[in-house]
């Protein structure tokens, strides 16, 4: 129930961000290529971008693969669509909640999670989600904000993290502990900004590719 009303209060958010989303999210436009040179896309894989927003990822997917974007938004779909368009892209984009995805188990070779971990109320439900969509021996990457596992609480941050969850996003969370039990392990991690708290993460999927 909770996510559920988390999850309206956050399309009605980023609804209103439209007009500026792009301007606000260029700056991350190096690591998004950095992050998908690491996810090593091969011609014909079929690749999920979870939480695609506008589509800021789409002018990095050299080769194209077979592309699926999903958003809860679907504002930030139809300038997807239009910028796919744009590039000659055929994507195939759904309005669909990232912690209840509809695809069969199995069905991508990549999942790609960029700035979505710190704005879904249950980013651990999302990564099981990821994880179970992603086929045996899959990639996953991550570009997002990460407090360190190991740093004590400190409820100065907990209080700055307040309006900012008001607002679509969230600066107070671990990545190992949201790995857990979901079967993906760390491949390889690396500070992308702000003194290692942006961090780009390459996940494999247990099992045989």
């Amino acid at each position: 129930m909770l996510s559920a009303l988390l999850n309206g209060w956050y399309r009605v958010c980023y609804t209103l961000w439209l007009p500026f989303y792009d301007l606000l999210v260029r700056p991350y436009s190096r690591l998004r290529r950095r992050a998908i040179k690491l996810l090593d896309l091969k011609p014909g894989e079929r690749a999920l971008i979870v939480g695609a927003g506008t589509g800021m990822d789409l002018k990095h997917l050299k080769p194209v693969p077979k592309i699926t974007a999903i958003d809860l938004t679907p504002v930030m779909l139809w300038r997807l669509r239009r910028r796919a368009r744009r590039r000659g892209l055929e994507v195939d984009a759904r309005v669909m909640d990232a912690l209840a995805m509809t695809f069969p188990d199995g069905s991508f070779d990549a999942v790609i999670l960029h700035l979505i971990l710190a704005v879904v109320p249950d980013p651990a439900r999302c990564l099981a989600e990821s994880a179970r969509v992603l086929r045996p021996g899959g990639r996953a990457v991550v570009l997002d904000k990460f407090i360190r596992d190991d740093r004590r609480f400190r409820p100065i941050l907990w209080l700055a993290n307040l309006p900012l969850k008001l607002l679509g996003t969230n600066v107070n969370r671990r990545l190992g502990p949201l790995l857990e039990g979901t079967g993906l392990r760390i491949v390889r991690q690396e500070p992308a900004g702000l003194g290692g708290f942006v961090k780009i993460v390459l996940l494999r999927k247990e099992g045989p590719a």
